[in-house]
């Protein structure tokens, strides 16, 4: 469906993110794995908007959304929004993360501590939407 151009959205999970919207999200060196599935399918398409969902830090509150991705990658500068249990973040093409959106009760400052890349905070800073 996305390789044809019939959808141009895809959510996935992910293991690691760059700031530039890298995305790791198959396997771990040493770690047995199937292989990588059909994620590089989905996030490979031109026209195809990808969204991550997932936890903001790894075991040991180490953070996911990183300067670089050390896990190998699944795709290059696909990403266009993280969403985490915290924020969401935009990914501009050629300028980085940028912070849109905060849980309630959650502070910039919170994030800027769990999460390894910079980023910039949008001037319209919103709470979390729920649905």
């Amino acid at each position: 469906m996305i390789r044809g151009g019939h959808v141009d959205l895809t959510i996935l999970g992910a293991m690691q993110v760059s700031q530039y919207g890298d995305l790791a999200n198959w396997m771990i060196p040493k770690k047995l794995v199937k292989g990588m599935g059909g994620a590089m399918d989905l996030v490979g398409s031109a026209d195809t908007r990808v969204v991550i969902t997932m936890e903001h830090t790894a075991k040991g509150n180490k953070p996911k959304i990183l300067p670089e991705c050390t896990l190998p990658l699944t795709g290059k500068q696909c990403v266009n929004r993280i969403i985490t249990e915290k924020c969401v973040f935009d990914i501009v093409p050629g300028q980085g993360l940028t912070l849109v959106e905060l849980y309630e009760g959650v502070t910039v400052d919170e994030i800027k501590a769990i999460t390894a890349s910079s980023f910039k905070v949008s001037d319209d800073l919103k709470p979390m939407g729920q649905i």
